[in-house]
């Protein structure tokens, strides 16, 4: 049992670190005002790889694997969430299209969504659906060698970008979900505005609007009906990022706690002094601690998942908890900062709107507890 960083391990989490400290932190407040991540914040991340950080590289990607992932995403979601749940989004894409698609679909959509040159989305959601499969109204229809899809898919990010989107819909014949790897701005293929949203500015929530889109055969990803595998599979593997975003945003709420206590001053001493601000730091490092190597230890068996159940159990175990945990940290890191904590001129009220986005998304805690209790009570 290791609890130490490897040298590659510890390059890439600097890299992420210096980048973010470097670029997106004087834009951060831009980011968050704007809803939109700058054209060279996206490049700057491309050229670090940052896009494609655990893939082989055979499909354009780093090979540095999913605990290095973890590292570079709570480095850059310390600074900002924007540009992470862009990546996040991006690898939780990918990672479906890496297990189950073909060797031709690999090659052909990977490489450039590696790269940061497109961006991967993956569409479940719809109006009328939360985390329920047999609900999708989105059909596909077979004519010939391709399927006519119809329908509208809900907060989809990185839908406004160019790229492959993971769409699932329900078959017709077979009358059961299926994977579907659509080319996003075919025809047929629309967008709405930006949902606005209390936090997690940058990473914009678009409607994906379907009307008689045309793919081919060959765009089913795994095979007819057989959806289910690839979105559990899909949505196990994005609690990696999520985790990592959350994890990101309560060292911010520890890191800026910290110095505000060593900051401010009451009768000419920092406020560090008093006790009341000395348990919510501690209890803040405590948080930050217990998170880092859930977090942590999730990206390593990631890079190993023989048992999908098991892995699903420890992705909502984490997820559940990070999350949740983030929510907890923002509002200490908020009492610490008195009345400065509710101004918009201090980062601890940008970490609190972001801190509340983690437990609603990618599967509600709830979801994820009756996945924990499933498996444990098998």
């Amino acid at each position: 049992m290791e609890f130490s960083l490897s040298k590659e391990q510890l390059l890439i989490q600097k890299m992420a670190k210096e980048f973010g400290e470097k670029y997106i932190e004087p834009v951060a407040d831009q980011i968050d005002r704007e809803s939109k991540i700058p054209d060279e914040i996206m490049q700057g991340l491309a050229e670090l790889e940052l896009f494609g950080l655990p893939f082989k590289e055979e499909y354009g990607g780093a090979n540095a694997g999913y605990d290095c992932y973890v590292l570079a995403m709570e480095q850059l979601a310390k600074i900002s969430s924007g540009p992470a749940i862009a990546i996040s989004v991006n690898c939780l894409g990918l990672g479906a299209i890496d297990k189950f698609g073909t060797t031709e679909q690999k090659n052909k959509y990977m490489p450039k969504a590696c790269k940061g040159e497109h961006l991967a989305s993956f569409a479940f959601t719809e109006p009328s659906t939360g985390s329920d499969p047999k609900q999708i109204t989105t059909h596909a229809v077979k004519e010939g060698d391709y399927y006519i899809i119809n329908g509208t898919k809900r907060f989809i990010t990185n839908a406004g970008y160019p790229g492959p989107m993971v769409l699932f819909a329900t078959d017709i014949e077979s009358g059961k979900p299926t994977a579907f790897i659509v080319d996003k701005f075919c025809e047929g293929y629309t967008i709405s505005k930006p949902w606005e949203k209390i936090g997690y500015h940058g990473g914009e929530l678009l409607d994906v609007y379907f009307k008689d889109v045309k793919v081919p055969v060959e765009s089913i990803l795994g095979k007819i009906g057989g959806g289910f595998p690839v979105l559990t599979y899909g949505i196990a593997f994005g609690k990696v990022g999520v985790s990592s975003l959350a994890l990101g945003q309560i060292l911010s709420a520890y890191e800026e706690s910290v110095k505000y206590a060593k900051e401010k001053t009451h009768r000419g001493a920092p406020i560090a002094k008093f006790q009341a601000i000395q348990l919510r730091i501690a209890d803040l490092a405590m948080k930050y601690e217990a998170c880092r190597w859930l977090t942590y230890r999730l990206g390593c068996l990631a890079n190993d998942a023989k048992d999908p159940v098991i892995f699903a159990k420890e992705a909502a175990l984490t997820k559940t908890f990070v999350c949740e945990t983030s929510v907890e940290a923002a509002r200490i890191a908020v009492d610490v900062h008195g009345s400065y904590g509710l101004m918009t001129d201090y980062k601890v009220t940008r970490l609190y709107r972001d801190a509340i986005m983690g437990p609603q998304v990618e599967g509600v805690a709830d979801m994820q507890k009756m996945i924990i209790a499933g498996v444990v009570l098998s």
